[in-house]
């Protein structure tokens, strides 16, 4: 039974969706605040976290700053201002989506769900696959190595942590070295049907995964841009 996380200063936004994520099924933990989120969320870790941005004692881009310091765990955060800003900069921080306020109860369960989807493994042809136990499925290409099923990434043997969305995005480009892919295709590849992004997003997610190899890596350039084209993995020379 997945967990989800509620992280939000109203309360009655608690209990109304609280309720409604149960009724599907989930598991809820809720907390008041950022402070409170950032402790719950590092001793029980859920399988999806929606955070508020706007909340007392630490908002939830702070929120979201440190948990990336310790986990992948996806995220979905709650505005209430119409400012393409705060997606933009909680996409370059690691969020998954975003769901703006007022929102139906039925929309963010649809939303949990699809990124619940997205974070179970694929098989190569982007497909949701059952469990994976042959090492075919680790793809691996020069010194970057992935495992599907365990959500891993290593780059020269170090570990690069990723968010659920980076991971499939990588993954798309580094099945097929060379191939382009446009900034749809890598949506499709990432994003379940449902959820709505521009091309942005797929750039915003692009950055962040170059930034988190240079941390491991400063030469690394493998991923190439082809403006007005999309992206790919670059072939091993």
């Amino acid at each position: 039974m997945p967990t989800v996380a509620l992280v939000d200063d109203d309360r009655n936004i608690l209990t109304s969706v609280s309720i409604a994520l149960e009724a599907e099924g989930y598991q809820v933990q809720t907390y008041t605040d950022g402070a409170s989120g950032l402790e719950g969320l590092t001793h029980s870790p859920p399988d999806v976290a929606v955070l508020d941005i706007k909340m007392p004692r630490m908002d939830g881009m702070e929120l979201l700053r440190r948990l990336r310091q310790k986990s992948d765990v996806p995220v979905i955060f709650l505005t209430s201002k119409d400012d393409e800003i705060d997606e933009l900069f909680g996409l370059k921080m690691g969020a998954d989506d975003f769901i703006r306020k007022p929102f139906s109860q039925r929309l963010l369960v649809e939303r949990v769900r699809a990124v619940l989807r997205r974070s179970q493994p694929r098989s190569a042809d982007g497909e949701t696959a059952g469990p994976v136990s042959k090492d075919s499925d680790v793809i691996e290409r020069g010194s970057l190595r992935m495992d599907p099923e365990r959500h891993t990434c290593t780059w020269n043997g170090k570990p690069v942590t990723l968010t659920v969305t980076e991971f499939l995005i990588l993954l798309s480009l580094a099945q097929r070295p060379g191939v382009v892919k446009s900034r749809n295709a890598l949506m499709d590849a990432a994003y379940d049907d449902q959820v709505y992004v521009d091309d942005r997003t797929i750039d915003s997610h692009i950055k962040r995964l170059r930034k988190k190899f240079k941390v491991t890596d400063t030469d690394f350039d493998m991923i190439e841009t082809l403006y007005g084209i999309g992206y790919r993995f670059r072939e091993a020379s």
